[in-house]
């Protein structure tokens, strides 16, 4: 599973001109799911979402506190070209991404997971088309690819 995350003060999602998911400071979170990925991806990535340290300290200490220690919260899209790989030819294969119905299943464990750790979370809309609309705060962008833990 791979993860995007980036440090936002507002971000939102629409399909066409309805907005689906929507948050102020927090992360916006990109997340492709791997062919291969298990609940233990779910878990590890979800974790890594819950506790990465992208937030200033109220001392001014900067990357110490979580999305969780500052009451933010998290929108999450689904995003399979995380999985697009263009090391032959310029057309990306997506070979190694989840087939739909599974990666649904999936996307939605990782919203159910990081929601019952009490954090706020929106959603985009699972295979729409969708146009992101972001402040990135610093900006702070981090991957997390679960497959590359050790």
């Amino acid at each position: 599973m791979r993860a995007v995350i980036q440090r936002v003060t507002s971000a939102r999602v629409r399909v066409g001109d309805r907005v689906i998911g929507e948050i102020e400071r927090g992360l916006l979170v990109f997340l492709g799911v791997g062919r291969d990925d298990t609940d233990a991806d779910v878990r590890y990535v979800a974790g890594k979402i819950h506790d990465v340290r992208v937030f200033e300290s109220d001392a001014g200490k900067p990357m110490d506190r979580s999305v969780a220690d500052v009451s933010g919260a998290v929108l999450v899209v689904s995003q399979f070209t995380l999985y697009g790989d263009i090391r032959k030819g310029r057309r990306p294969s997506f070979d190694d991404a989840a087939p739909p119905e599974v990666a649904k299943a999936t996307y939605e464990a990782v919203v159910r997971e990081l929601r019952s750790t009490g954090l706020v979370v929106a959603t985009g809309e699972f295979q729409a088309m969708m146009q992101v609309e972001l402040v990135n705060d610093g900006p702070v962008t981090v991957l997390v690819d679960s497959r590359r833990q050790f």
